[in-house]
Parts: structure tokens; C-alpha cells; sequence
């Protein structure tokens, strides 16, 4: 999603008859509705937003839900003001205009869209303009924070994730975004990720995992024989709104990212992203047959996921019977890797690190494999994934390191007991006593859980 691309030479048949072109040969019309397409993918975005609010609280449990929600809103607000101050002049104008890259950073704001052409169609070649440019790409920057969020649900303090998720919006995610989709070393030397496969969804998987390997995993949610307890999520109806939000949002995230409205190519990517969607969801089905006999719907629903992070790649330049393919793949792989992960000890309550990170590669170098564009090399992509993961390791492990040694990143064993949301908000999602749910923690204290009278009452 290199920002400023050419349009094709065939948008101009595009036009309504009788608009006259302007000199750059783009007509008012075709720049209008390019513009308003672009304005649209960056609202679809947005949504995703509440999406993954949905999908983290239906996953996780009631007595945690308001501390999610609250993340998920601090995060959206402070992702986008971040970019706003350092994270778009970091990322562009990148190396790709004739600057020094991130030496070459721009300065705080965007006084550059009150440049004479900033909102005509001399700027991106008639795509968008720079305030709508500034808009579509802060939604995406928000979006990596939101992965870790899920990841580290459930015991990390609220003030420590704060800072965590701004330094990591503003900073990491806009230097490694600069490698690529700011004309870097990586676009010089033919890394492809069409809208954020590696970009997007694996940096902020890797800030996940490593956010998880510092916190370490839920009390309970394993014993010291190495036995796996599960923790079973308050709402799946909400869960599964989530995801579908997250699905509709995809057409924003992976069809804005033609950086225009041109017919051919958006509606060939929203083809592709849906099949692989689609394809994904029935893969981790049929993956999950194989190790229970019946279906579990998470797995389901974080199959969809799977197949729409791996298309995203790749999802203009892989054709859609191949989509299909790297779709079913990906949920197949969302299944094992959600396993292999449990096996490790690494505790991810709503399986961000396997959608995001594992289903992220895969995307990724699917690329170099099913490609039309024989310009694409597997190699290429392989360094363009292992890149990535050093830079992101080192910077997010470093954060959560310095974070942990001084504000302290876990919060105490009391306060996760009685749930995140009455130790650091005060206040519960639901007008209901969280120690007499259907999901009671009593057991991971290592005693039965009583029996509400109401309870008893009810059944006599």
C-alpha cells in the first residue's frame, strides 16, 4: 500500500461524459469519487474497531470486560492523535519521495495539507487527498495496538498498556511501515505486502507475543503438572458480532488499499478477500474435526479471521481460486498454531498471536508463491518476514522491559481474582455479582465454587 501511486491509464474512460479533465487528466468527477470511496474504506476501518472490541470482550471473561472496552477506546484515540503529532511524518513521506526517511522526519502536525495541491489531484495522482490520505492511514496504525490488546487481556495493568500501545502506535509501527510502504530498503528490493499482512497484522503480533512471554500466562490457566485449564468466554453472540464487524471492516481495510476507486481492481480485491475469508473459516472447521468431534465455534470464527489476515498480502495479485486456497490454509493453521501454543504455555485468551502472527507469515509468503506478478519472490518475502520480526521483537521486548521494571506490567493476584474491571475502574459491565456467574473463578483458587441460594431457589 505504497501511498501515491499511479492510476491506471484507463481511469480516464471512467468518466461521466461531458466533465472536462483537468490538465493532469483526471476529471473532477473520477477524483470526487475516488476521494469519497477512500473516506468510505477509512469509516469501514474505524468500525473494525469496535469489532475487535467485540471479539476481545466475548472471549474473555465478564469481570474483565469494562478494562477491554476501555483499552479498545484509549486505543483508537491516542493511535490516531499519535499519528497525527509524529507517526505520519515518520512514515511518509518515507524514502520513496527523495528524503533520508525517518532522518527525514517532517515535523509534528500536517501542515502539509495546506499546500496549494495537498487536496487536488496533483496529490496521489487523483486517488485521495492528504487529509484523507492522513485519515485512511491512521485507522491502520491504531489497528497493530489493538492486536496486543487482546493478547495481554486479562492481567496486564491498565497505565503500563497505555503507554505500551502509544510509544508502539507513534514509533515502532511507523518505522518498520516506513521500510515498505514508505519506499524503503524492503520496497527497493521487491518485498510486496498489499495492505498490511506483515505490516499490520504480524508487527502487532509480535508485539503480542513478546507481551505475553513478559506477563506470562492467567492464574490457573495452567497447573505446574503442565495441565491445561480452559477459561471459557462471557458472550460468544458477542464474539461472533465481532468478528462478522471485523469482516465488514475488511472491505474498507483491504479495498481502500487500492488507493482509489477504481472499479477492476477494488472489486477483484474485495472478491479475493472475501473467498479466503470464507475459505477460512470452513478450513479451521475441517482442522478442528480432527481433534474434537464437536465444532467449536471460537475456532470457527477465528478461521474467518485467519483466512482474511492471510489474503491481505496478497490479496490484489493472487487470483481467487488460489485465495481459496491460502484462505483454507490459514484457518487450518489457526487451529494447530491456537494448540501448539497452549502446549507452550503461552496463553492468549482470545487467540490474537495465531490469527495476527502465524496467519500474518503465512500471507506474507504466500505471496512469493501464488503470485501472478512473476517479479514476486518467495526469498524475498522471507527476508521481508524475518526483518520485521527482529525489529519488532527488539523494540517491543525492550518496551515491556523497561515498563516492567519500573511502572510494573502485571497486576496483583488479588486483582485478578476479583477482575480487572472493579481494581482498576471500580465499576463492572453487567448489573450482576461477578463471584455467582455461570463462569465462576472459585476453582482457580484451588476450592469449590459455592452455590448461589438464589440459585437454589430457582431450581425448587
Amino acid at each position: 500500500m505504497i501511498r501515491k501511486l499511479a492510476l491506471p491509464a484507463l481511469i480516464g474512460a471512467l468518466a461521466l461524459p461531458g466533465l472536462a479533465f483537468a490538465d493532469d487528466g483526471v476529471s473532477p468527477g473520477v477524483f470526487t469519487a475516488n476521494n469519497i470511496w477512500m473516506m468510505l474504506a477509512a469509516a469501514l476501518v474505524f468500525i473494525m474497531h469496535l469489532g475487535f472490541a467485540m471479539v476481545e470482550t466475548g472471549l474473555t471473561r465478564a469481570k474483565n470486560t469494562v478494562n477491554i472496552l476501555f483499552k479498545n477506546t484509549f486505543i483508537i484515540c491516542s493511535g490516531i492523535l499519535t499519528y497525527y503529532l509524529v507517526g505520519f511524518n515518520l512514515m511518509y513521506p518515507g524514502f520513496a519521495e527523495g528524503s533520508a526517511g525517518i532522518l527525514g522526519f517532517a515535523g509534528f502536525g500536517l501542515s502539509a495539507g495546506f499546500d496549494a495541491a495537498a487536496n487536488t489531484p496533483a496529490y496521489a495522482d487523483g486517488g485521495y487527498t492528504y487529509w484523507t490520505d492522513f485519515l485512511f492511514q491512521a485507522m491502520f496504525a491504531a489497528t497493530a495496538a489493538t492486536i496486543v490488546s487482546g493478547a495481554v487481556a486479562e492481567r496486564i495493568k491498565l497505565k503500563s498498556f497505555m503507554l505500551f500501545s502509544a510509544i508502539f502506535v507513534a514509533f515502532v509501527y511507523t518505522i518498520a511501515g516506513s521500510w515498505k510502504w514508505g519506499g524503503g530498503w524492503l520496497d527497493g528490493m521487491g518485498f510486496y505486502d498489499f495492505a498490511g499482512s506483515t505490516l499490520v497484522h504480524s508487527v502487532g503480533g509480535w508485539g503480542a507475543l513478546m507481551g505475553i512471554i513478559f506477563l506470562g500466562p492467567r492464574l490457573g490457566k495452567y497447573s505446574k503438572s503442565g495441565r491445561l485449564t480452559p477459561i471459557p468466554g462471557s458472550s460468544m453472540p458477542s464474539a461472533t458480532i465481532g468478528v462478522f464487524l471485523l469482516w465488514l471492516g475488511w472491505f474498507g481495510f483491504n479495498g481502500g488499499s487500492v488507493l482509489s476507486g477504481d472499479p477492476a481492481a477494488t472489486s477483484f480485491v474485495l472478491v479475493t478477500t472475501c473467498l479466503a475469508a470464507a475459505a477460512g473459516g470452513v478450513g479451521a472447521m475441517i482442522a478442528y474435526s480432527f481433534i474434537s468431534s464437536k465444532p467449536d465455534l471460537s475456532m470457527a470464527l477465528n478461521g474467518i479471521l485467519a483466512g482474511l489476515v492471510g489474503i491481505t498480502a496478497g490479496a490484489d495479485v493472487i487470483n481467487p481460486s488460489f485465495a481459496i486456497l491460502v484462505g483454507g490454509i490459514a484457518g487450518a493453521l489457526v487451529v494447530f498454531s491456537v494448540i501448539t501454543f497452549d502446549k507452550l504455555k503461552i496463553d492468549d485468551p482470545v487467540g490474537a498471536t495465531s490469527v495476527h502472527l502465524t496467519c500474518g507469515i503465512w500471507g506474507t509468503l504466500a505471496v512469493g508463491i501464488f503470485s501472478t506478478n512473476p517479479e514476486h519472490s518467495f526469498g524475498i518475502q522471507l527476508v521481508g518476514v524475518l526483518a520485521y520480526a527482529g525489529f519488532t521483537v527488539v523494540c517491543a521486548g525492550t518496551l515491556f522491559a523497561i515498563i516492567r521494571a519500573t511502572m510494573g506490567l502485571r497486576v496483583s493476584e488479588e486483582e485478578e481474582l476479583e477482575g480487572l474491571d472493579l481494581g482498576e475502574h471500580g465499576m463492572h459491565a453487567y448489573d450482576v455479582n461477578p463471584s455467582t456467574g455461570p463462569f465462576d473463578d472459585a476453582h482457580l483458587r484451588g476450592h469449590a465454587a459455592p452455590v448461589p441460594s438464589t440459585a437454589l431457589a430457582t431450581e425448587s
